[in-house]
């Protein structure tokens, strides 16, 4: 009996600290505040298909108590049989009819919104923001055919229009997933998937103008690691931001910089590119593409960006995460050559 006790008294413990922590977590990262058009329509299907099992879970625990209370043994009734309700015809049409009715009522919104949310044929108008997401061991690159321009980690979209995405993966199965924008969608190697989201601008406000993106696809030791930033910003600051990216060049300009950009030019060029006019074939390129690297907001996707941490990055990405392709692939720096490399990274600016 005590045993039974403390297991249940552990079982109780786990039980609501399950229940606590159920509601920890950050609002970026929530699909329960949606901040688009998909994201809200997805919420409402969420909303509709939780109350129908919630009614369900209701009606026949009302009926569960019922029948425990109406038809319990009573004392000098031990002998007397209730009434039998086998092959009522009226029973079971009732609950054959009801689950119908309820399917029918989460089917015909989720079919709609499937179509819906499918349709890509505005990709091919000549306004349309089109972005090729293509995802690597551990890192996204960005593609902008329409205005010409290759970037990566930081996603730039305008706000209240549709982006189109056509995501693929060069390596292993990836997922693209922006939890407060949209459900996600599986990156493949062997097919493109399409599909498009809206950024609400109000929303956008909330959240300083970033959203958090994340791989959902278990991809290797570094998957948890494989994150990527989205700048929401209004249309006319993104046509602003991609002409200025298309212009932009390094700003060198002291001596510790023009160091780096020698070391970065015998060890690095091979496999990164600082021009987003990039027109290399998908398979050379290897590395992200680091035109505007000062302005973005994380380094390698999970640290804050600073100095300390593009040095922590070069002496050892391993570290920061396991599994990577970087590592290895470059000699080893002396701390004056990894501070040099980070001046200079640091004027790779984005106009």
């Amino acid at each position: 009996m005590k045993k039974w006790r403390l297991n249940f008294r552990v079982l109780s413990l786990f039980t609501l600290l399950a229940f606590v922590l159920s509601a920890c977590g950050k609002p970026f990262l929530s699909t329960l505040k949606p901040a688009g058009e998909v994201a809200e329509e997805q919420y409402s299907l969420m909303l509709l298909s939780t109350a129908i099992m919630v009614l369900v879970i209701i009606v026949v625990t009302i009926i569960f108590i019922f029948v425990i209370l109406r038809f319990r043994r009573r004392k000098g009734e031990e002998n007397v049989i209730p009434k039998q309700v086998e092959g009522s015809r009226k029973l079971e049409i009732i609950w054959t009819v009801i689950p119908i009715l309820l399917l029918i009522i989460l089917t015909v919104p989720t079919v709609i919104s499937t179509f819906k949310l499918a349709d890509v044929k505005g990709m091919k108008d000549k306004d349309a923001v089109v972005v090729n997401v293509r995802a690597n061991l551990y890192w996204w690159e960005f593609e902008y055919p329409n205005q010409k321009i290759i970037t990566s980690q930081d996603l730039v979209v305008p706000t209240d229009k549709k982006v189109y995405f056509n995501i693929k993966a060069s390596d292993v199965k990836h997922s693209f997933w922006i939890p407060s924008v949209g459900g996600k969608l599986d990156a493949n190697t062997e097919n493109d998937n399409k599909f498009w989201l809206v950024f609400d601008s109000k929303k956008s406000k909330e959240a300083n103008g970033v959203f958090y993106g994340k791989c959902a696809e278990l991809c290797g030791p570094s998957h948890s690691l494989m994150d990527f930033k989205v700048r929401a910003v209004s249309s006319d600051e993104f046509d602003t931001w991609a002409k200025d990216l298309k212009k932009a060049k390094p700003d060198v300009e002291t001596a510790s910089a023009k160091a780096g950009q020698e070391v970065f030019n015998e060890s690095c060029i091979g496999c990164h590119a600082v021009d987003v006019k990039d027109n290399r074939p998908e398979q050379a390129r290897q590395a992200p593409n680091l035109a505007g690297f000062s302005e973005r907001e994380r380094v390698a996707g999970v640290l804050p960006h600073n100095k300390d941490n593009i040095k922590k990055w070069l002496k050892d990405p391993e570290k920061v995460k396991p599994g990577n392709k970087m590592s290895g692939t470059y000699p080893d720096l002396t701390d004056e050559q990894v501070n040099e490399l980070a001046d200079y990274l640091m004027s790779l600016k984005e106009k």
